[in-house]
């Protein structure tokens, strides 16, 4: 019962350099993840193409997608870049990522922009691009954290220790809580347990952490309100309770949760066809390009669509999980482990609210939805597998 759950073997650590050489690196690549990525990117560019083609309010049908084609290209640099680098040489500096990450949030908190309708402020003004700072925050929390749980190997058995680790991560959440952004919030969430779990968290504590978990959704949502305590804002309740009866407000919070059933529905086995989805092109669907652009696939290209796009999911995180039993230390396994708890937290909720099984939380599709500061930060995490996994496969073949 005190024994760590047995998900993957702690691996002995191999630190010989790599010994560079471009074909070893090129046979070292996994191809297959490097592949399911580009179609997933490639898919959301076509989809994404169809959402907005018909927009009035913009310039060009390809304003959208050149704007995320920009993000492609940027992050298909940095993945290269990263995967080319030793990923080891990030560990030492995991109190000034975290360091960092916090002063980002606090900076976008103070100087950031957004949507005025909620006051937002997620976005940080460069001179060439806007930054989504919450996006950068999951890389780097994952990071950060790999280094913590990695030096605190030994310290599975003390629950002041997971403690510890909850705290560090509540203190990003809570910065990216009050931009406001729930749905990154609750990401963050995702990223800890899927990490502890594969550090090795005991059963007892994580029954711990689960019954927390439970407790504070109540209070949040239930007793809070009850009290007359505003903790979440209106549209957040609304949204986190709304889904399980979207007539309650048809014309309000629950409109856009109804026109995202009606659209998938609608679209049945085959869906109506690429580019004619009514639902979408008629703009009865709102924020269909970025948070609900699920529902512009399943009207236009039906469950068979659906399909392919959630099985090019499977692959990714299936390769993800396969570089963490591949990794030659625990900093590298449990990297993996944050990235594929991201993506997979990620599809499940996105694809959930859009079919109205989860609430509506704002959190985008990866590598398909419309947001390039998204694109480019899910393209690093990406290259640090790659990273991971050539190290891995070439400290194998000496």
């Amino acid at each position: 019962m005190n024994a760590p759950i047995p998900i993957l073997q702690q691996a002995t650590e191999r630190r010989q350099p790599l010994g560079f050489s471009l074909g070893r690196y090129l046979r070292s690549l996994d191809w297959i993840l490097l592949g399911a990525v580009l179609a997933l990117v490639t898919y959301g560019l076509f989809l994404l193409y169809s959402a907005t083609h018909a927009d009035t309010n913009i310039s060009s049908p390809f304003y959208y997608v050149r704007s995320q084609a920009v993000g492609l290209v940027l992050g298909f640099v940095l993945l290269i870049i990263i995967s080319l680098s030793d990923y080891r040489w990030v560990r030492r500096f995991r109190t000034y990522i975290y360091g960092a990450n916090l002063l980002v949030l606090l900076l976008t908190l103070v100087i950031g922009s957004g949507s005025q309708e909620v006051g937002a402020n997620r976005w940080i003004e460069l001179p060439f691009f806007s930054l989504q700072t919450s996006e950068l925050a999951k890389l780097l929390l994952v990071l950060s954290l790999a280094g913590v749980l990695s030096e605190g190997a030994e310290l599975r058995h003390r629950f002041r220790f997971v403690l510890f680790t909850v705290i560090y991560v509540a203190m990003p959440s809570v910065l990216v809580f009050l931009q406001p952004d729930l749905g990154t919030a609750l990401v963050f969430g995702a990223i800890l347990i899927t990490m502890l779990v594969i550090w090795g968290i005991r059963l007892p504590h994580l029954g711990i952490l689960g019954a927390g978990t439970v407790i504070g959704a109540a209070l949040l949502l239930r007793v809070f309100p009850a009290l007359g305590l505003q903790v979440l804002k209106d549209y957040q309740l609304k949204r986190l309770t709304l889904f399980l009866n979207p007539d309650s407000d048809p014309t309000g919070f629950g409109y856009q949760l109804t026109q995202s059933k009606i659209a998938i529905g609608s679209g049945m086995f085959t869906g109506k066809g690429y580019l004619k989805g009514t639902q979408t092109h008629l703009n009865f669907l709102p924020a269909h390009h970025t948070d609900f652009i699920f529902a512009v696939l399943g009207e236009e290209l039906g469950f068979l669509g659906a399909m392919l796009l959630l099985g090019l999911y499977l692959v990714v995180i299936w390769r993800c999980l396969r570089i963490a039993r591949l990794s030659t230390d625990l900093y590298g396994r449990l990297i993996a482990a944050g990235v594929a708890g991201a993506i997979l937290f990620q599809v499940f909720v996105n694809v959930g609210m859009t079919i109205g099984i989860m609430p509506v939380t704002g959190i985008p599709l990866p590598f398909v939805s419309f947001g390039s500061s998204a694109l480019v930060v899910f393209l690093m995490a990406i290259g640090f597998l790659e990273s991971i996994h050539v190290r891995s496969v070439a400290g194998q073949e000496r």
